[in-house]
């Protein structure tokens, strides 16, 4: 089981109430509310390794270099940082923490983002594997053949969408392993990546069942061939810089930087006395006690 979790933290951070604190009236309901998502998670779907994975850079530059608008519209004042909620700010490291004095796996790549860490755990990995996030971007690793879903949280934690390769085709009408190509012609203005202009979902996925891929779609275009839906072709030929690279942004990497990641889940917590003072100043109570149960095998 892979954690996206940025994703994770942020549907914590706005899902429970800023109310609850810690003693000195610091908010901790991200971390609270962190620990207690992971909780139900390995509880309800027991994994055999379980990683907690890490945004190193959330705007790496090999993004940036090829569409300079990739999230900038989440650039910070200091034109570098990403701009977080004062209230969440301070929890993060905290929940790192956390994580790594009861023993969980944490990964994370100088230069890369969570996605592109899950991306390679994925590559990396000989069994099937849960990734458990919010954002539809990672609805392309499924993989039936290899076992690899999507545990989608957009929902809440008590209805979460298992995405195979058969629910991307039923949602967006495309091949199930087609994704990526998909999202790179539809564009997605949370991550500030434009897509190709007047190409949404219904005549993206009609592209992606004729040609196959943004490649299809290209040699089609050089060929002169037709089946473009109408007024398309124009379109894609303007967005031809683009179309050349979207997909060096959109798809996530499979060979980040990564140490081996064992992920195999503690007997009893990695730093049991760091783990109760944490839990003591920020007074993380139950939630910290569930988390340290289900995540612990002794």
């Amino acid at each position: 089981m892979l954690l996206d979790t940025a994703s994770l933290y942020y549907r914590a951070f706005f899902g429970v109430p800023d109310t609850v604190r810690a003693p000195d009236g610091t908010p901790v309901n991200a971390i609270r509310g962190l620990l207690d998502m992971i909780s139900r998670l390995v509880r309800a779907r027991p994994p055999a390794r379980l990683v907690a994975c890490w945004d190193a850079d959330w705007r790496p530059a090999f993004r940036v270099a090829v569409v300079p608008s990739y999230k900038a519209h989440r650039l910070a004042a200091d034109g570098t940082a990403e701009e977080t909620p004062p209230a969440l700010a301070p929890q993060i490291p905290v929940i790192e923490e956390v994580l790594r004095a009861a023993g969980v796996a944490v990964a994370g790549a100088p230069g890369y983002e969570a996605d592109d860490v899950m991306g390679t755990l994925v590559a990396r990995s000989p069994d099937p594997v849960d990734v458990v996030t919010g954002d539809r971007d990672l609805f392309q690793l499924v993989d039936d053949q290899r076992g690899v879903r999507v545990i989608y949280t957009m929902r809440g934690l008590m209805n979460m969408d298992v995405i195979d390769e058969a629910a991307v085709s039923a949602k967006y009408g495309i091949p199930g392993r087609a994704y990526a190509d998909f999202a790179a012609l539809r564009g997605d203005p949370s991550d500030g990546l434009p897509g190709v202009p007047g190409v949404g979902e219904k005549t993206g996925a009609a592209l992606i069942r004729t040609f196959g891929s943004i490649k299809g779609i290209t040699a089609a275009l050089d060929a002169g061939h037709g089946g473009f839906p109408r007024g398309s072709r124009d379109k894609l030929e303007k967005a031809r810089e683009y179309l050349n690279v979207a997909l060096s942004v959109v798809k996530v990497a499979d060979d980040a930087p990564l140490p081996e990641v064992d992920g195999t889940l503690p007997a009893v917590p990695a730093d049991a006395a760091r783990l109760k003072e944490l839990g003591e100043r920020w007074g993380l109570g139950s939630s910290l006690s569930r988390f340290v149960t289900a995540v612990s095998r002794a």
